[in-house]
């Protein structure tokens, strides 16, 4: 029977299960986050219809990729802590320097990417809103990762370069083992294959803080290329847009505002907000003998909404389309029943005209107002994702918010 700790000069039970079962996992993780990315991106291009059964293919795979990605984190650290605690069989081959120094080299960018790779895919699922969640037992956020679009592009580009890393030295760890099984001839791969193979370490070996450095080097040098191409959001981001809130007419002027949607898929809420929108506010504190206080239209950019990781398919084919539909508006009375303020009027999305009552709320002093309110929609009222029926996919209601501040105009 094999011993479970590692020797001098071969590595116990423990190790190899540990080796073979986050190769297994690897092997797993990479197609899985692959097919999925494949078929979200054709969804939002449009190239794929995102009816039911792909969509729940799609969060599936995606929810598989992101709990195992995420597993592999804590079987490394699990790993990494074995290892030091155990003696490391010597290289065979540590009498040839240089090929000495790149396999301690690649260990280093496999033990460091197998801990990068699903911790930054972890702190941007957990930077957004929404999509697949990953399972029992692990949880959607982390410490000090704010729900942020920028921070989850920002992680998601560390994933992506991070992933490639790992990838290149997973090929170079390969070929070196099988260059030492068939070419070399000698015990470095049957070490990790069951059994109780042992090999004789070279009495020249390698040292840990020149392999180290080098892959440190090799990171920093990844991601500095990387932000030289521009590919890091948080160093790019300038001044955000600013919104045209007012529109010409209206004897208020919004000063400043928010008007948001809150979807609910795949059981969590995801958070949108658009960022360019007008209002048109004719609002008087008196009500006329109907209760009318005034009227209210709103024209929102569909093309400026966020909405987490869904954006793009939000605003494509099936959904908001709003290359083709690029305004929304609504067209409002403001009444006043049985002493609370309503907007009562039409919603128009993609052509769509629907009677809609908001209620909310208005404080006035001086010459400043502030008011918030939301309503729920169906989402199918405007033809929007008639594809996806099940709603524990994506759930038929929609909540729309506004908050704003506005002042008198002068002279009304």
């Amino acid at each position: 029977m094999p011993a479970l700790s590692n020797s001098d000069r071969g590595y116990g039970a423990v190790t190899k299960v540990f080796h073979w079962l986050m190769a297994l996992l690897i092997l797993a993780m990479i197609p899985l986050g692959l097919v999925a990315e494949n078929l979200a991106h054709a969804i939002e291009t449009g190239t794929r219809t995102a009816d039911q059964a792909t969509v729940n293919r799609t969060m599936l795979l995606f929810s598989l990729h992101k709990t195992v990605g995420v597993a592999l984190f804590f079987l490394a650290l699990a790993r990494i802590g074995w290892a030091i605690s155990q003696p490391k069989p010597g290289l065979i081959n540590g009498d040839k320097p240089v090929e000495a120094f790149a396999a301690s080299t690649v260990h280093w960018l496999l033990y460091g990417s197998l801990l990068l790779v699903p911790l930054s895919g972890w702190a941007h699922h957990a930077a957004t809103t929404g999509f697949a969640p990953i399972w029992w037992p692990f949880g959607q956020s982390l410490p000090f990762v704010p729900k942020d679009d920028t921070w989850a592009e920002t992680a998601s580009t560390l994933h992506n370069l991070f992933m490639y890393v790992l990838a290149a030295a997973l090929v170079l760890h390969i070929a070196g083992a099988l260059k030492h099984h068939v070419i070399d001839d000698d015990a470095t791969l049957r070490r990790m294959l069951p059994g109780a193979a042992q090999g004789v370490a070279t009495a020249r070996q390698p040292g840990h803080a020149a392999p180290l450095l080098a892959a440190l080097v090799i990171w920093l040098g990844v991601l500095g290329a990387a932000a030289a191409a521009g590919w890091f959001p948080l160093l790019l981001r300038s001044e955000a847009p600013v919104t045209s809130l007012s529109a010409e007419g209206g004897n208020w002027q919004v000063e400043q505002g928010s008007l948001g949607i809150v979807v609910v898929q795949g059981g969590s809420e995801v958070t949108g907000s658009f960022s360019d929108w007008s209002a048109q506010i004719q609002y008087a504190e008196t009500s006329d003998e109907n209760g009318k206080h005034g009227e209210v239209m709103v024209d929102i950019h569909t093309g400026t909404l966020t909405l987490g990781s869904v954006t793009s398919q939000a605003l494509g084919s099936g959904y908001l389309e709003s290359t083709a539909h690029p305004l929304a508006r609504f067209e409002a009375e403001i009444l006043r029943r049985d002493g609370e303020l309503w907007a009562v009027g039409d919603l128009t999305i993609r052509e769509s005209v629907v009677p809609v009552e908001m209620p909310f709320t208005l404080g006035i002093e001086g010459d400043i107002a502030e008011a918030r309110g939301s309503v729920t929609v169906d989402r199918r009222d405007f033809s929007i994702g008639m594809d996806v029926t099940d709603e524990s996919s994506l759930r038929f209601d929609v909540d729309i918010r506004f908050e704003l501040t506005a002042e008198r105009r002068e002279g009304t």
